[in-house]
Protein backbone atom coordinates (compact mmCIF):
# COMPACT_ATOMS: atom_id res chain seq x y z
CA UNK A 1 0.00 0.00 0.00
CA UNK A 2 2.84 2.42 0.85
CA UNK A 3 4.48 1.71 -2.51
CA UNK A 4 1.25 2.49 -4.33
CA UNK A 5 0.88 5.79 -2.44
CA UNK A 6 4.48 6.70 -3.29
CA UNK A 7 3.85 5.89 -6.96
CA UNK A 8 0.77 8.14 -7.04
CA UNK A 9 2.73 10.92 -5.36
CA UNK A 10 5.35 10.70 -8.10
CA UNK A 11 2.75 10.70 -10.84
CA UNK A 12 1.00 13.71 -9.32
CA UNK A 13 4.23 15.70 -9.05
CA UNK A 14 4.20 18.31 -11.79
CA UNK A 15 6.95 18.09 -14.35
CA UNK A 16 8.99 21.24 -14.42
CA UNK A 17 7.86 22.46 -10.99
CA UNK A 18 9.41 25.59 -9.51
CA UNK A 19 11.90 24.68 -6.78
CA UNK A 20 13.34 26.84 -4.00
CA UNK A 21 16.70 26.29 -2.23
CA UNK A 22 18.31 28.47 0.46
CA UNK A 23 21.76 26.90 0.53
CA UNK A 24 24.32 28.16 -0.31
CA UNK A 25 22.37 31.22 -1.56
CA UNK A 26 18.68 31.91 -2.17
CA UNK A 27 17.75 30.15 -5.44
CA UNK A 28 14.63 29.29 -7.41
CA UNK A 29 14.79 27.01 -10.43
CA UNK A 30 12.43 25.84 -13.11
CA UNK A 31 13.08 23.50 -16.01
CA UNK A 32 10.95 22.66 -19.01
CA UNK A 33 11.57 21.24 -22.47
CA UNK A 34 12.87 24.62 -23.67
CA UNK A 35 15.50 25.02 -20.97
CA UNK A 36 16.10 26.15 -17.41
CA UNK A 37 15.47 29.34 -15.43
CA UNK A 38 17.60 29.98 -12.33
CA UNK A 39 17.09 33.06 -10.15
CA UNK A 40 19.56 33.77 -7.33
CA UNK A 41 20.10 36.25 -4.53
CA UNK A 42 23.33 36.46 -2.56
CA UNK A 43 22.63 38.29 0.72
CA UNK A 44 26.34 39.03 1.22
CA UNK A 45 26.84 40.85 -2.09
CA UNK A 46 23.17 41.96 -2.25
CA UNK A 47 23.24 40.91 -5.92
CA UNK A 48 20.36 39.23 -7.78
CA UNK A 49 20.85 37.16 -10.91
CA UNK A 50 18.83 35.29 -13.49
CA UNK A 51 20.28 32.67 -15.82
CA UNK A 52 18.21 31.44 -18.75
CA UNK A 53 19.73 28.30 -20.26
CA UNK A 54 18.37 26.94 -23.52
CA UNK A 55 17.97 23.17 -23.84
CA UNK A 56 19.04 23.41 -27.49
CA UNK A 57 20.82 26.09 -29.45
CA UNK A 58 22.37 29.34 -28.36
CA UNK A 59 21.23 32.85 -27.54
CA UNK A 60 22.17 35.28 -30.32
CA UNK A 61 24.34 38.29 -29.57
CA UNK A 62 21.91 41.22 -29.48
CA UNK A 63 22.01 44.69 -27.92
CA UNK A 64 18.91 44.22 -25.75
CA UNK A 65 17.16 41.50 -23.77
CA UNK A 66 13.63 41.51 -22.40
CA UNK A 67 10.99 39.44 -20.68
CA UNK A 68 7.25 39.86 -21.11
CA UNK A 69 5.24 38.42 -18.21
CA UNK A 70 1.68 37.67 -19.28
CA UNK A 71 -1.27 36.88 -17.06
CA UNK A 72 -2.81 38.57 -14.06
CA UNK A 73 -0.24 41.39 -13.72
CA UNK A 74 1.41 41.90 -17.12
CA UNK A 75 4.90 43.37 -16.85
CA UNK A 76 7.58 43.91 -19.46
CA UNK A 77 11.19 44.40 -18.40
CA UNK A 78 14.35 44.85 -20.42
CA UNK A 79 18.04 45.60 -20.24
CA UNK A 80 21.14 46.16 -22.32
CA UNK A 81 23.34 44.83 -19.47
CA UNK A 82 22.84 41.13 -20.17
CA UNK A 83 25.69 38.78 -21.00
CA UNK A 84 26.06 35.46 -22.76
CA UNK A 85 28.10 32.87 -20.94
CA UNK A 86 30.85 30.93 -22.72
CA UNK A 87 28.57 28.08 -23.76
CA UNK A 88 26.26 30.54 -25.58
CA UNK A 89 23.25 28.60 -24.30
CA UNK A 90 23.05 30.65 -21.08
CA UNK A 91 22.04 34.29 -20.88
CA UNK A 92 22.68 36.08 -17.55
CA UNK A 93 21.40 39.31 -16.06
CA UNK A 94 22.53 40.60 -12.66
CA UNK A 95 21.34 43.62 -10.72
CA UNK A 96 20.96 45.06 -7.21
CA UNK A 97 17.17 44.95 -7.46
CA UNK A 98 14.79 42.41 -9.00
CA UNK A 99 11.39 43.59 -7.72
CA UNK A 100 9.75 43.74 -11.14
CA UNK A 101 11.21 40.37 -12.14
CA UNK A 102 9.97 38.72 -8.94
CA UNK A 103 6.54 40.34 -9.34
CA UNK A 104 6.44 39.07 -12.92
CA UNK A 105 7.28 35.53 -11.84
CA UNK A 106 4.90 35.50 -8.89
CA UNK A 107 1.78 37.17 -10.32
CA UNK A 108 1.58 35.93 -13.92
CA UNK A 109 0.93 32.76 -15.89
CA UNK A 110 3.63 32.72 -18.58
CA UNK A 111 6.88 34.47 -19.49
CA UNK A 112 8.47 35.17 -22.86
CA UNK A 113 12.21 35.89 -22.69
CA UNK A 114 13.65 37.34 -25.91
CA UNK A 115 16.86 38.60 -27.39
CA UNK A 116 17.53 38.87 -31.10
CA UNK A 117 15.31 36.26 -32.76
CA UNK A 118 15.47 33.75 -29.87
CA UNK A 119 12.42 33.36 -27.62
CA UNK A 120 12.28 31.13 -24.54
CA UNK A 121 8.80 30.57 -23.07
CA UNK A 122 8.23 29.27 -19.55
CA UNK A 123 5.12 28.69 -17.47
CA UNK A 124 4.57 30.48 -14.15
CA UNK A 125 1.35 28.89 -12.89
CA UNK A 126 3.08 27.22 -9.91
CA UNK A 127 5.88 29.74 -9.37
CA UNK A 128 4.27 31.86 -6.62
CA UNK A 129 5.13 29.68 -3.58
CA UNK A 130 8.78 29.37 -4.67
CA UNK A 131 9.00 33.12 -5.34
CA UNK A 132 7.53 33.91 -1.93
CA UNK A 133 10.02 31.57 -0.23
CA UNK A 134 12.78 33.26 -2.26
CA UNK A 135 11.65 36.71 -1.08
CA UNK A 136 11.54 35.51 2.54
CA UNK A 137 14.97 33.89 2.21
CA UNK A 138 16.64 37.14 1.23
CA UNK A 139 15.05 38.95 4.16
CA UNK A 140 15.95 36.23 6.65
CA UNK A 141 19.55 35.74 5.52
CA UNK A 142 20.35 39.44 5.29
CA UNK A 143 18.89 40.31 8.75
Amino acid sequence: MARLAALFALIATPVGAWEFHADPICTIEHQNSGGQVTVTFDPLSRLYGIDLTLAEGQWPGAPTFGILFAGGNQIQIGTDRHQLLEDGATLRVTNKGFGNLLDGLEFNLRAFAKTGGQIFVFELMEAAPAVQAFRDCGTTLSS
